[in-house]
This record gives C-alpha cells, sequence and structure tokens, in this order.
C-alpha cells in the first residue's frame, strides 16, 4: 500500500477487505477486519483518549457492515 496509514494495525485489514470483489475471499478479510478493528476499540476503552482514532474505528465498523451488505448479499 502506497499510501503512509496512520493506523496501520486495523487500517491495512480494512483496506484489503475493501479492495477484495472475490466474494469467497471477501467474507474472510472482513471477519479479519471487523476482529482488528473489535480489538483495538476493546484496547482503547480504558483510554481516555484518542478520539480521533474512535471515529475512525467507528466509520471503519460501518464500511464493513455496508460492504457485507453490497457485496455479499446480493
Amino acid at each position: 500500500m502506497s499510501q503512509k496509514l496512520k493506523y496501520p494495525q486495523w487500517q491495512e485489514p480494512l483496506t484489503a477487505a475493501i479492495l477484495e470483489f472475490n466474494a469467497q475471499q471477501l467474507r474472510g478479510k472482513i471477519q479479519k477486519a471487523e476482529e482488528v478493528i473489535t480489538d483495538r476499540i476493546q484496547e482503547l476503552s480504558f483510554d481516555n483518549g484518542n478520539e480521533e482514532e474512535r471515529r475512525a474505528l467507528s466509520d471503519g465498523l460501518f464500511i464493513l457492515q455496508s460492504l457485507k451488505k453490497d457485496r455479499m448479499e446480493s
């Protein structure tokens, strides 16, 4: 990925899911992205800061839900 990501630990799996169009591989990539995003949300639950990342994580989960709806329920 040529663009430098601010939160690569979870943005890389999210990006991989967004860029995947093979239905079989998409399911696994969405699951992986959901896991790392959920893990990061749990890590941040003990930290009062990081509001920007919290918003980005929420956006990431919304994107994954949209991918499921648009690409997997067709």
